[in-house]
């Protein structure tokens, strides 16, 4: 039987190779032959990679990039952090992303917590560190705001921006995952299409929109953070935006 598609799938899978092209255009010079990348993405907890960046994730490893993940904490605020760090192992897989290739800390100055400040110089140290010993040309992490607001989020972010100015002379790029407004946070599938609207008005080296073509591996994927799938995390992987489109920015500082 002939496998028709609907007009509103035509509309989406148009979209979706557009911004293949869009995506890949970004992270190459113009010009420069495509090459795999090493990419470091640098979250703060367990289970964000998952809730926030799993478009990004899935079209990396998709594109046969070599993608590593560095949580700077077990997530214990609430003493399950032994268990959280498992269940990310196991997150990253679903992703196609091997325990290999992810590192967490559960250092004593980097603990999970809103009022818990990290250290921006200490974050910025580790984070070359770990640039160094996996020869990373690529790196991904949140924005100042850092999706949620959460503080270890922007931290994170901070002490990126720190590494940046410390080497002017660097040879690695540096991408911020674009906060939205609440509204658009929550709107699902439907902010794709304002995401295409605000990438396209950037150039294309300097902003990128990925549409997740999978978007039910990010909610197994999130599924296996057992102990925090819980009925309000569910309803947002339904309903965040995060989980059917990236917006990515280059961090130019």
């Amino acid at each position: 039987m002939e496998n028709r598609k609907t007009p509103l799938q035509k509309s989406i899978v148009l979209p979706l190779s557009e911004i293949k092209i869009r995506y890949m255009a970004a992270f190459f010079s113009e010009g420069e032959a495509v090459r795999k990348r090493n990419i470091l993405l640098v979250i703060a907890h367990p289970d964000d990679e998952s809730m926030f960046f799993s478009p990004t994730i899935l079209y990396l490893t998709s594109q046969g990039n070599n993608v590593h993940i560095l949580c700077m904490s077990t997530g214990n605020a609430d003493g399950k952090g032994d268990t959280r760090k498992e269940e990310l192992y196991q997150a990253c897989a679903s992703l196609k992303v091997g325990p290999e290739q992810v590192k967490i800390l559960d250092h004593p100055d980097l603990q999970d917590g809103f009022n818990h400040i990290w250290s921006q110089s200490l974050l910025a140290e580790i984070i070359k560190k770990e640039i160094a010993s996996q020869a990373i040309d690529l790196l991904i992490t949140f924005d100042c705001y850092g999706v949620s607001g959460h503080q270890n989020h922007r931290d994170v972010h901070l002490g990126i921006q720190m590494l940046l100015l410390e080497t002017p002379q660097r040879s690695i790029e540096a991408w911020e995952l674009v906060s939205v407004s609440m509204l658009r946070k929550y709107s699902g599938p439907v902010d794709i299409w304002l995401s295409l609207l605000c990438t396209s008005c950037y150039p294309k080296q300097q902003m990128c929109c990925l549409i997740n073509g999978h978007p039910r591996k990010s909610f197994l994927a999130m599924a296996q953070h057992e102990s925090q799938w819980i009925w309000f995390r569910k309803l947002f992987v339904s309903f965040s935006s995060y989980t059917y489109v990236n917006v990515l920015k280059k961090i130019d500082v």
